[in-house]
């Protein structure tokens, strides 16, 4: 991480936001609040895997969804957003 002085070579080439979901990835769905950039920002300076953000739709008993994904090859990492996604996620409008 590059806030500890470590270089990341994922980042450096390019390849740790992907374009695709992998499907043995760990996912994580939820509503978005805020914009996507604060959420792309916080994994960028707080994880170091290689990761997935964007759109997830499905329909459900004729009803079509569409939530925010967010994918990571190492399970760890899920885990750690979901714990703070919280925090992460907020409305501006929200007090």
């Amino acid at each position: 991480m590059l806030i500890h002085g470590e270089v990341n070579p994922l980042n450096v080439f390019g390849l740790r936001r992907l374009e695709h979901c992998p499907p043995h990835f760990e996912k994580i769905l939820f509503d978005l609040k805020c914009d996507i950039k604060i959420i792309s920002d916080w994994i960028y300076t707080n994880l170091e895997g290689r990761f997935y953000l964007g759109d997830h739709s499905y329909s459900q008993d004729g009803v079509f969804t569409i939530q925010t994904l967010a994918a990571f090859e190492r399970a760890s990492e899920a885990s750690y957003l979901g714990l703070m996604l919280d925090q992460i996620n907020k409305s501006l409008y929200d007090f």
